[in-house]
C-alpha cells in the first residue's frame, strides 16, 4: 500500500473520531431530556475507533493517534520512517473534524467555543478539578494500557478478526474511567485539534496531553516486547 494511500486514510480515520468522539461531547452530551452524558460520550469514543478499524484497518493500521503509532513503533511493529507523516495525517485530520463540528456548533444561537469545545484540561479546567499530578499519571497510564491492548489484540497469537472490539472497547472503558479527570485525551491528535478552537486555557495545557499519552505509549510498546523476547 503506498504510503499517501496510508495518510488518507488515517486523516479520515482522525477526522471521524474527533467530529464522532468530540462531536457527541459538544452536542448530545448535556441536550436537554435527551442527553447522552458520560456513559453515551465514552461509547461514542469506542465506536469511532471500532467503525474506522473495520474500515481503514486494512489500509493503514488505523491508527488514529500519534501516541498510537510511537506505541507500534516503539514495539518494533512500525517503521521509524513513516512515523512523522503518520503524525502529521493525524493532527490534520483531527484539525479538519474539529473544524467541521465548529461550523455545526457554531449554528446555535450562543455557543460559546471558549466554554470548552471538549477540550482536555488539568486543574480549574479539569471536569472534576483535578491535579496536574493526577491528569499527567491518568494520561500515562490509560495510554500505556491502551497500547497493552493494541499490542496485544494485533499480536499474531490473538485471536484473529477481534481487535477492533477489544480496542474499541477498550478505548470506552478509557473514557469511563477518565472523564472526570481530564476529560480523556490519549490522543495528541484529538486534543490539538479542539484546543485550537477553544483558542485559550486548553492550548496552554495542550503540552501534557502530547507529553502524557506520547510517554506511556513508548512505555508500553517497551513492555510488550518484553513478553514477545525469548526465553
Amino acid at each position: 500500500m503506498k504510503l499517501t494511500k496510508k495518510l488518507g486514510a488515517e486523516f479520515i480515520g482522525t477526522f471521524w473520531l474527533v467530529l464522532g468522539g468530540c462531536g457527541s461531547a459538544v452536542l448530545a452530551a448535556a441536550f436537554p431530556d435527551v442527553g447522552i452524558g458520560l456513559l453515551g460520550v465514552s461509547l461514542a469514543f469506542g465506536l469511532t475507533v471500532l467503525t474506522m478499524a473495520y474500515a481503514i484497518g486494512h489500509i493503514s493500521g488505523c491508527h488514529l493517534n500519534p501516541a498510537v503509532s510511537l506505541g507500534l513503533w516503539s514495539g518494533g511493529r512500525f517503521p521509524l520512517a513513516e512515523l512523522g507523516p503518520y503524525v502529521a495525517a493525524q493532527v490534520a485530520g483531527g484539525v479538519a473534524g474539529a473544524a467541521i463540528l465548529y461550523v455545526i456548533a457554531t449554528g446555535q444561537t450562543g455557543f460559546d467555543v471558549t466554554a470548552g469545545f471538549a477540550s482536555n484540561g488539568f486543574g480549574e479546567h479539569s471536569p472534576g478539578g483535578y491535579s496536574l499530578t493526577a491528569a499527567l499519571v491518568t494520561e500515562l497510564v490509560m495510554t500505556f494500557m491502551f497500547l497493552m491492548i493494541i499490542l496485544g489484540a494485533t499480536d499474531q497469537r490473538a485471536p484473529t478478526g477481534f481487535a477492533p472490539i477489544a480496542i474499541g472497547l477498550g478505548l470506552t472503558l478509557i473514557h469511563l474511567i477518565s472523564i472526570p479527570i481530564t476529560n480523556t485525551s490519549v490522543n495528541p491528535a484529538r486534543s490539538t485539534g479542539v484546543a485550537l478552537f477553544q483558542g485559550s486555557w486548553a492550548i496552554s495545557q495542550l503540552w501534557l496531553f502530547w507529553l502524557a499519552p506520547l510517554g506511556g505509549a513508548l512505555l508500553a510498546g517497551l513492555c510488550y516486547r518484553w513478553f514477545e523476547a525469548e526465553d
